[in-house]
């Protein structure tokens, strides 16, 4: 049965295994309602563990107010544990679990036995800009805007500036200027879930590497929304039972048996996981294998920006991104492991973003975006431009498109190349781009050679 328990404020559902206890426990702390986690909490208990979805507070049913990333997380976890352990129902052994903000709680909660962090959306610098730097515009949007505040706020349009006015949240300038942390990190074991189309995919991967303890990896051809959003490059054989695999890792990872580090990535376009590993970089000098096709003199102009959501490229005006083409692949090519740009470019504004977007084009001609990096510049390159984890099967006869533009908007926030701060600019200036195609490259992690593996197997064991 369901029971409701008002533990410190903080709207809690409990549900137990038929069987007598003590179990082994799997708390769930969110901001997105925990009554949307009661079929879940059900699964869990089918498979022998009590199992908890607690609002965080002031969110739903909980009191208090809702600060996301506050320091008020990690504390209102320590006293849910400390709540779980005093049942009668309880044998002490506690799963801290999650996706994305949700992954944030588990992760903060001190005193788990293990860790299940699924599409991790880290903290607030983590969230709002990219490593390199530009500030990730659309996406930040609609979360403050749905989960900033008790009640919707309704944005202003993404083009208007300045930036920090988009939205009227008291938190909403200050997000801009947090400090990016140090990754948490426990010697307890770790199942880090993602999917490749999740744009929290990379720290996904970089919690894995780095975490201290016990790690797996489980990163499949999915959207933010995990199995229930499968990429276009999806196939029969990536379809999984996340519940099962994660109970059984949860038993492992509870008995002590887990070590090392290891993990399974699908491999787009085919039917096969493998384990995850750099490849081998391979360059493809834009001189020679990449055609240059016009562009390698271009304005980037913030007023008309080159958009994340649209593959169109003009036919005809001023360039608006250098573009380059490789010839038909003469057979499958298998990319595994991190992809990068290295760009020798120069801007004339003082302060300068490279995007940039790779794009697999079938031999009809229809294109299908691969991977995109933008990094922020206030020197000349040459410069390497990360284009995050490639897993993908590359039919024979595909051609790769290659786009290196000056914005990617509305994901990411218009550089005004005035050398202002972006967020607080009101004042936006063209700014006109050179690329040396001799000097730059694009660098792909060729597999060369498969070894397939049974995914729930290499997580579990």
């Amino acid at each position: 049965m369901t029971i409701t328990v008002p533990l410190d404020g903080l709207a809690t559902d409990v549900r137990l295994p038929p069987a007598a206890g003590p179990h082994p426990t799997v708390v769930i702390r969110t901001p997105y309602d925990r009554r949307q986690h009661r079929a879940e909490l059900r699964d869990w208990a089918a498979r022998g563990f009590a199992a908890l979805a607690q609002d965080v507070r002031g969110r739903h049913a909980s009191d208090g107010d809702w600060h996301p990333y506050g320091a008020h997380e990690p504390q209102d976890g320590e006293t849910t544990l400390r709540w779980i352990r005093a049942q009668r129902w309880s044998d002490g052994r506690v799963v801290a679990a999650g996706a994305s903000y949700a992954a944030h709680c588990a992760l903060v909660t001190p005193g788990a036995d293990a860790v299940i962090a699924a599409v991790p959306a880290l903290g607030l610098a983590e969230t709002a800009r990219e490593t390199t730097g530009p500030e990730r515009l659309q996406a930040r949007v609609g979360w403050w805007s749905r989960h900033g505040a008790r009640h919707t706020r309704t944005p202003r349009a993404l083009e208007h500036l300045p930036v920090g006015d988009i939205l009227d949240l008291a938190q909403w300038p200050a997000l801009w200027h947090a400090p990016r942390r140090v990754l948490p990190g426990a010697r307890v074991p770790l199942l880090c879930v993602g999917g490749s189309r999740d744009p929290f995919a990379e720290d996904t991967i970089r919690l894995w590497r780095n975490w201290p303890g016990p790690a797996r990896l489980l990163l499949g051809p999915w959207g933010h929304r995990l199995t229930a959003e499968p990429a276009p490059e999806a196939r029969p054989g990536h379809r999984l039972n996340l519940g099962e695999i994660h109970t059984g890792w949860a038993r492992a990872a509870l008995a002590g048996t887990l070590a090392g580090r290891t993990g399974a990535i699908a491999l787009g376009g085919s039917d096969h996981w493998c384990r995850p590993r750099p490849g081998h970089l391979a360059p493809l000098a834009f001189g020679s294998r990449l055609r240059l096709l016009n562009g390698a003199d271009f304005v980037a102009d913030p007023h008309h920006p080159v958009r994340s959501d649209d593959l169109n490229v003009p036919a005809q005006g001023t360039p608006d991104r250098c573009l380059l083409l490789s010839p038909p692949l003469p057979r499958p090519l298998d990319i595994l492991g991190p992809a990068a740009a290295r760009l020798d470019a120069v801007a004339d504004a003082p302060c300068a973003d490279w995007a940039v977007r790779l794009v697999a084009l079938d031999p009809a001609g229809r294109a299908e975006p691969l991977a995109t990096g933008i990094v922020r510049r206030t020197e000349p390159g040459p410069f390497t431009v990360p284009l995050g984890h490639l897993a993908r099967r590359l039919p024979a006869g595909t051609r790769l498109r290659l786009e290196v533009a000056g914005h990617h908007f509305p994901a990411h926030a218009r550089n005004p190349h005035t050398g202002e701060d972006p967020v607080t600019a009101t004042r936006l200036l063209p700014s006109h781009r050179t690329v040396r195609t001799r000097g730059s490259a694009l660098l792909l992690p060729v597999l060369r050679g498969i070894r397939p593996l049974d995914p729930a197997q290499e997580i579990q064991t």
